[in-house]
């Protein structure tokens, strides 16, 4: 857990109190109730769309049934989140599982599975209830926040991310991998199961599972052109790069070939004189991000600075004499490791480590 030895200081008071400020701005809503029914014929005439990054999650038969079981048996139903698009149709920022329920089992085809609670429905169609029932199903009313256009299409993946918390929904990485799907998408994918790079970056099947060396390798390329207009939001800042990059991939195909080349040049470098890789022990099964930027974008930038380096001979440069320093323990401490100032300096510290070896 994050601590603070001191209190922080006013300016630092002052940049969480704009940075609060400029979040609330991003997501200024207003609340709605639909329907069931209206839900359901929205959904049927695509006025209600699902956006890429959610197309692939699909709810199994059972949990559908179980919701459709709530739904008759008028529990709460959560609330549904939308954003209001320029051409009036509302994307589905959470939500999209239940709506495509709802819209199969109104005008589709769904039968329900073997229910919990209201047993003697199990196999039931829609089509099945009496009418009287039918109606009260359709007129149950859910309620909807829809987000204005100031909720941008970053600030609408991270809601999505953390309104899914704890369940089984797509993580960053994947919502990236979604909603960005293009050619520098499909390099950092490809890189990430790169077998030397998977065995300098050790992890945990959780965080495999959840693409944590996609999110490495973008950090890698993001952070290593540049941090112009980087705001301590990681997420921000990768998505609009993975997006502006999967523009100029596709305009030049000979890009992809020299940003896998700029990767393997720097991780056969940490490979030759980083004696545990990104990990901190020989038999560590974890990746620290910091540490990761620090020595991965460290490197390069010293490479970019003397291609030299990339010829000298595994234990002529000693980093094992600052790699365990209480100094590089602290730029790469968790302590605001995500503000700009910590992520340069980190990064600047391996940078210097190595030209001056």
């Amino acid at each position: 857990m994050m601590q603070e030895a001191f209190p922080p200081t006013s300016d630092r008071v002052a940049a969480a109190e704009e940075q609060i400020a400029e979040q609330i701005k991003r997501i200024e809503f207003y609340i709605t109730e639909y329907s069931v029914e209206i839900l359901a014929n929205k959904m049927r005439d695509g006025e209600y769309v699902v956006p890429r990054y959610q197309r692939e999650f699909t709810w199994e038969h059972d949990r559908k049934s179980r919701f459709i079981e709530s739904l008759i048996m008028g529990l709460p139903i959560p609330f549904v989140f939308f954003w209001e698009m320029p051409d009036g149709k509302l994307e589905i920022v959470d939500g999209s599982q239940r709506l495509r329920t709802i819209e199969e089992f109104i005008l589709g085809e769904l039968r329900l599975d073997e229910l919990e609670q209201l047993t003697h429905l199990s196999g039931f169609s829609f089509k099945d209830l009496p009418e009287s029932r039918q109606r009260k199903i359709r007129n149950r009313s859910i309620r909807g926040i829809v987000l204005n256009e100031h909720a941008d299409e970053a600030a609408r993946l991270d809601m999505f991310d953390r309104i899914n918390t704890g369940s089984k929904a797509a993580n960053k990485a994947e919502i990236r991998r979604g909603a960005l799907a293009g050619p520098f998408l499909d390099l950092v994918i490809e890189l990430a199961t790169d077998p030397m790079f998977v065995k300098l970056a050790p992890m945990n099947s959780k965080t495999i599972n959840e693409r944590g060396r996609e999110e490495l390798v973008t950090r890698f390329f993001a952070y290593g052109d540049g941090l112009e207009g980087y705001k301590d939001r990681p997420a921000d800042f990768m998505f609009e790069y993975s997006k502006t990059m999967n523009r100029a991939f596709a305009a030049d195909a000979a890009l992809a070939e020299s940003y896998r080349q700029r990767f393997n040049r720097t991780m056969s470098f940490v490979q030759r004189h980083f004696p545990h890789g990104f990990s901190r022990t020989a038999r560590g099964q974890a990746t620290p991000r910091a540490r990761f930027e620090a020595i991965a974008i460290g490197s390069y930038r010293a490479l970019q600075e003397n291609p030299s380096l990339a010829n000298v001979s595994a234990g002529d440069i000693r980093v094992i004499d600052w790699l365990n320093s209480e100094e590089f323990r602290r730029v790469t401490g968790a302590d605001g490791a995500n503000a700009v100032a910590r992520l340069r300096g980190r990064i600047e510290f391996v940078r210097s480590k190595l030209a001056a070896s």
